[in-house]
């Protein structure tokens, strides 16, 4: 039995309540082992009342998959560095915490890429705890793009009702701008179609939001949908792809839901986002794609102003494993 490895995400954010949540949820059959810290974890189970048995396992070889237990990772590269001192608090920015979700993220990717787990779930971590811990890197995504040596990849955030990827994240809107070329905007339609046909969906209809104001009304309100993004799209159709665009960015998420396309490209973080997030971010699926191996999360942050409550809400977990187990199950059945 191949596992999904989920990984607990920052220390002292809501990330282990939440996977403790999800392991103990009758709605998850997902076999599953955890990577992080076991004290932790102990604590979390404690103020989520889950009840869980935690269990110690060296390898992933190890792992029962026993009802009531968790299994939780004890690699020593998962606590390389000095570790976790006892009682960090929760809901605090903390070095020493960042370190720690990278570590976890580190150790997934490894058993990922190796093929020792059929997929990745990663729980949220803290852009701030990892820059304070000197990790290089702005977020998941360029984490896992790194650590894999992956250079054509995007995000995409998936709900029932609507999937959005995005041509630039994590960057400022200034800069974001800049990085928007012809063949950016092209590799990432490219991707878009391969992924969703990977994932079972045949000739995809894909949509690509414009970047100004009515896609810049023909050049009256700037010029990059028509010297930029229309010429990606052009070549795209050329190839076969199924995608129209650039279409104005106040309509077409409305139009993706409605079902009149599988997908929307969007431009930058918050145009893409915002629409996917206003729906439920309980149902939203954060998912890097052009990976070597299914990675899925959460599509919200750490949370710190209610960790350590017991009141954090598991429920995009719970969506993040069943997309994981969706995406994992199709990529093994494709060549």
């Amino acid at each position: 039995m191949t596992p999904i490895a989920v990984t607990t995400g920052d220390p002292c954010g809501i990330g282990p309540e939440i996977v403790l949540k999800a392991c103990a949820d009758p709605r998850r059959t997902e076999p599953v082992v955890v990577i992080g810290d076991l004290d932790v974890l102990a604590r979390a189970d404690r103020i989520a009342g889950t009840g869980l048995a935690l269990r110690p396992v060296a390898s992933v070889e190890r792992a029962g998959f026993a009802p009531g237990t968790v299994d939780v990772l004890t690699d020593p590269d998962a606590h390389a560095g000095g570790g976790l001192p006892a009682g960090l608090p929760w809901g605090t920015l903390d070095a020493r915490a960042g370190a720690a979700s990278f570590r976890y993220v580190r150790h997934g990717v490894r058993l990922a890429l190796t093929g020792r787990v059929r997929a990745l779930v990663t729980g949220p971590i803290n852009k701030e705890a990892l820059r304070l811990a000197g990790v290089p890197f702005p977020g998941h995504t360029e984490i896992l793009a790194d650590l894999s040596g992956t250079t054509d990849y995007a995000m995409m955030m998936a709900s029932e009702e609507l999937r959005v990827v995005l041509v630039t994240v994590h960057q400022s809107l200034r800069t974001a701008i800049d990085a928007i070329t012809t063949d950016r905007e092209l590799d990432v339609i490219r991707l878009t179609d391969r992924t969703l046909r990977r994932s079972g969906t045949d000739a995809p209809r894909i949509a690509v939001a414009g970047l100004n104001p009515h896609a810049g009304e023909n050049g009256l309100f700037g010029s990059e949908d028509l010297d930029v993004i229309a010429p990606a799209v052009r070549i795209a159709q050329d190839e076969g792809i199924r995608v129209s665009g650039p279409w104005p960015a106040d309509t077409v998420f409305m139009r993706a839901r409605a079902g009149a396309f599988d997908a929307v490209v969007a431009q930058y973080h918050d145009q893409g986002l915002i629409p996917v997030k206003y729906l439920g971010i309980e149902h939203g699926v954060n998912v890097t794609i052009g990976l070597p191996f299914v990675r899925t999360s959460v599509d919200h942050g750490t949370a710190f102003d209610i960790a350590g409550l017991g009141t954090a809400d598991h429920s995009s977990l719970l969506a993040a494993l069943r997309q994981a187990d969706v995406l994992s199950s199709e990529a093994a059945k494709r060549p």
